[in-house]
């Protein structure tokens, strides 16, 4: 305890606490203080000294010190009103972690609105331009996407790679108004995010995860956005049972929309005619429209030519295998920096970055 009392607001310390997802027996632990003193923290009966204060600020909470001399805790968008179509459950185990890129995803929306003059420089604006309803049909409404966005199946099954594909979606919706940011989540579970908003909706990705689950979540959080709403894409879909009503359709939606405009039934249909199934046709199926194989299998189950028992067994397998894969990724020293960082922004952010330094 500090004998010289720092001004702090007690309510913004609670604040940034809850915000950051740590209760006061966590917090207690890692500052290395009984719970005791940090509800006197909070409750104004005593200050962190400064060391403390730095301490919570940059290491724990992630948010400016200053910040814990406001007069009251800022407003600001919290997960629950984001995301809507996430039960309450789901939302008070989001990490830590999450919740910082969550934060760091609205301080790239503040940058983008500075550096524009708060105006969307896309010529284009899809989230103007297309309208739909959760009564529409995927197969209609990703047509209509496919249309606006300007790439036929053709174009998409001449791609060379995966990583290629990925750069050419990111690249073309970000034409259309929205923009796209990449981060290690260090959560396997969750594959992205966005956050509407009118004028600098955005779409934050997992990069830690495969190439081709990237592209089916920047689907599923784009059919988010023309739904006017925010979303989390995650790998394991349970939490939708738990839903009712409005939320639960879009986001059963959202995933069927990602799958039918990355592979169309009627094209699908023709490709798997007197096609076995097997790991190897999945594959081939899989590389032909740059897609995982688990998108070529959920639309075998969807067509119903596999059971539950079939499709929970091929992609148990490929959970694994992709685990083994990333676990390997990991052991590799690090690359360049500069050029992960490049990764993250996107093209188009750093072009508005550096035409506003250049132009002072």
């Amino acid at each position: 305890m500090s004998d010289n009392k720092i001004p702090v607001n007690p309510l913004v310390l609670k604040w940034a606490r809850e915000t950051a997802g740590i209760d006061i027996f966590e917090l207690a632990l890692r500052m290395k203080k009984d719970e005791k003193t940090i509800l006197a923290w909070e409750t104004g009966k005593i200050s962190p000294s400064y060391s403390q204060l730095e301490k919570l600020a940059y290491t724990i909470f992630k948010r400016p010190l200053a910040l814990f001399f406001f007069p009251e805790p800022p407003e600001e968008l919290n997960p629950k009103n984001s995301f809507r179509t996430l039960p309450d459950s789901e939302i008070e185990q989001l990490s830590p972690y999450f919740l910082k890129l969550f934060r760091h995803a609205q301080a790239l929306q503040i940058n983008l609105a500075e550096l524009t003059d708060n105006r969307n420089p896309s010529l284009e604006n899809i989230l103007v331009d297309l309208d739909f309803s959760a009564n529409d049909s995927p197969i209609e409404i990703s047509a209509e996407i496919r249309k606006y966005l300007g790439i036929d199946l053709k174009s998409q099954k001449s791609i060379k790679s995966i990583d290629s594909a990925l750069k050419l979606w990111r690249n073309t919706i970000e034409t259309k108004g929205i923009f796209v940011f990449k981060d290690a989540f260090k959560n396997e579970d969750i594959s992205g995010f966005c956050i509407y908003d009118d004028v600098f909706p955005v779409i934050y990705i997992n990069n830690s995860l495969p190439k081709t689950r990237q592209i089916f979540t920047l689907f599923h959080e784009l059919a988010h956005l023309l739904f006017k709403t925010g979303g989390i894409d995650k790998n394991n879909d349970d939490f939708v049972k738990l839903l009712e009503g409005s939320d639960k359709q879009i986001e059963i939606l959202c995933n069927k929309v990602s799958a039918s405009f990355l592979v169309p039934e009627q094209d699908f249909s023709i490709q798997i005619k007197n096609l076995d199934i097997s790991e190897e046709n999945i594959s081939n199926l899989a590389n032909s429209y740059c897609v995982s194989r688990e998108v070529i299998l959920r639309k075998y189950l969807d067509l119903n030519l596999i059971n539950n028992q079939q499709y929970s067994t091929y992609a148990e397998k490929w959970i694994d295998e992709a685990k083994e894969i990333l676990i390997k990724k990991k052991r590799k020293p690090g690359g360049n920096a500069y050029a992960t960082k490049a990764t993250y922004l996107g093209e188009s952010y750093l072009k508005l970055a550096f035409t506003k330094y250049y132009q002072n």
